[in-house]
């Protein structure tokens, strides 16, 4: 009889891309495996924001229509998350690549969802192109732009994407007059970083 494939939760996926990082220990020079580490687990700590976001929002704010022609908070959370299946395929094919959100039908709770499951591949993705011993050599940003050799660089891209659109959220929220009381708790990284398996503080070799 074939065996099923494991179908693993989201947190599980980002897990075993921390220890695929850590079997690469002898290929590895030692501050490479620390930046792969420390990517993950601040890509991690940004997922766990949106997450963060989404649980406290009215559920009436997240189809309610923004004044102009502005996304709804729904569509703005959609796209981050397709966004990240497109960085996964084109940078790393080999890697499972999530399924796209709908826009037009997603709900809060498919948007978690899909974002904890597209954050474990941007995880693992960050894990083999950091770590030093991994398959990506390019980070693809859009099938447009012109790939970036993969480096630090490739992180901060990404994470100031998804800070844009959580700036948004806010400010929509706002102006649509739900505003997001609890979102103070994204500023709180030591927080985040224990949630998102870090088993040192902030500025320690994690």
């Amino acid at each position: 009889m074939k065996k099923q494939p494991k179908h693993y939760t989201a947190k599980e996926k980002i897990a075993i891309a921390k220890r695929r990082l850590l079997e690469q220990v002898p290929l590895c020079d030692k501050r490479e495996l620390r930046l792969g580490r420390t990517a993950v687990l601040i890509f991690a700590a940004n997922d766990r924001m949106n997450q963060i976001l989404i649980e406290h929002l009215d559920p009436a704010a997240w189809r309610a229509k923004p004044p102009g022609k502005a996304r709804t908070i729904a569509a703005i959370f959609t796209h981050m998350h397709n966004v990240r299946t497109k960085w996964v395929r084109l940078t790393a094919p080999h890697l499972k690549v999530p399924r796209q959100l709908n826009r037009a039908h997603c709900t809060p709770k498919q948007a978690r969802a899909g974002l904890a499951e597209s954050a474990a591949g941007c995880a693992e993705m960050l894990a083999e192109a950091l770590g030093g011993a991994g398959r990506v050599e390019k980070f693809h940003r859009d099938g447009w732009a012109r790939p970036w050799p993969v480096g630090v660089e490739m992180l901060c891209y990404m994470i100031s994407h998804e800070a844009h659109h959580r700036g948004q959220v806010c400010m929509l929220a706002h102006q649509l007059g739900f505003p997001l009381k609890s979102a103070y708790q994204i500023w709180n990284w030591e927080k985040l970083w224990k949630e998102c398996g870090s088993p040192g503080r902030l500025g320690c070799d994690s």
